[in-house]
C-alpha cells in the first residue's frame, strides 16, 4: 500500500521510528541498520526530514509497518519472509545483525555461521535461508543476447569467474535484475578485487 513514508522524524527508538507525514504520525517497525541510519539528534522545533522504504504486514490482531533506510534493505526483508519459518521480527533480526550487502554475500557464499549470529536466529534456520534463497536465485534467469540461459548453465559457459558470479548472486538479492547485475559487473575488475569491495563498487554505479 505504502512504497515510502517521507516526512519528519517525530521520534525515534531502537526499535521503531514514528515519522509526521502530512499531520498524521506513522509508526515504523525498524532494523538496529535502519536505526543507525537515522537522524538521532531531535528537535521540537526542526525535526529532521527522513524517507522510509516500507511494508505493510497484516495478520488477524492487527496491521504493522516496518520501516527501511533503502530500498536494498526492503528487497532484502522481502527475500528473507519467504522463507519458510522466517517472519517479519526473524528478518528485522537478521538485518540488525547484518547490512543488505553482507546478508547478500553469507548467502551466495554460504555462510550459515554469519546469519546464526542474529538474535533468536538458530543453525537451522540460517541453514534454511542459505538452502531456500540461493536455490531461488539459481532458478533465475540471465540473458546473453537474445537467448535466456540458467545461472548455472551460463556458469557453464565459463562467462565469469566464481567471484563475479557470487557478485551477480549478491546483487540479485538486492533486488537488481540479471542483466543490471551483469552490465555492471563489466565495468568492475572482478579479478584483484575482494568480493565485498566489487560489491560496493557495483551498487554505487547502480544507485547514481
Amino acid at each position: 500500500m505504502f512504497f515510502y513514508i517521507s516526512g519528519k522524524l517525530a521520534h525515534l527508538d531502537p526499535t521503531f521510528a514514528v515519522v509526521d507525514a502530512g499531520g498524521v504520525g506513522y509508526k515504523l517497525t525498524i532494523s538496529g541498520s535502519t536505526h543507525a541510519a537515522m537522524p538521532h539528534r531531535l528537535t521540537v522545533s526542526e525535526p529532521p526530514e527522513v524517507k522510509l522504504y516500507s511494508y505493510m504486514a497484516v495478520r488477524e490482531d492487527g496491521v504493522e509497518l516496518f520501516g527501511f533506510a533503502s530500498e536494498e534493505e526492503l528487497s532484502s526483508f522481502k527475500l528473507l519472509i519467504t522463507v519458510s519459518g522466517v517472519g517479519p521480527k526473524a528478518a528485522l533480526s537478521i538485518l540488525t545483525q547484518l547490512t543488505p550487502q553482507k546478508l547478500a554475500i553469507a548467502i551466495c557464499t554460504e555462510d550459515k555461521k554469519a546469519i546464526a549470529k542474529a538474535n533468536g536466529i538458530g543453525p537451522k534456520t540460517a541453514a534454511r535461508i542459505v538452502l531456500e534463497l540461493k536455490d531461488k536465485l539459481k532458478q533465475q534467469t540471465v540473458f546473453e543476447g537474445d537467448e535466456a540461459l540458467s545461472l548455472d548453465e551460463a556458469t557453464d559457459l565459463g562467462g565469469s569467474s566464481s567471484k563475479r558470479k557470487d557478485a551477480e548472486d549478491a546483487l540479485a538479492v538486492l533486488g537488481y535484475s540479471r542483466n543490471e547485475a551483469s552490465s555492471v559487473l563489466r565495468t568492475i575488475d572482478t579479478q584483484s578485487l575482494e568480493l565485498d569491495e566489487i560489491i560496493r563498487q557495483a551498487l554505487k554505479k547502480l544507485m547514481r
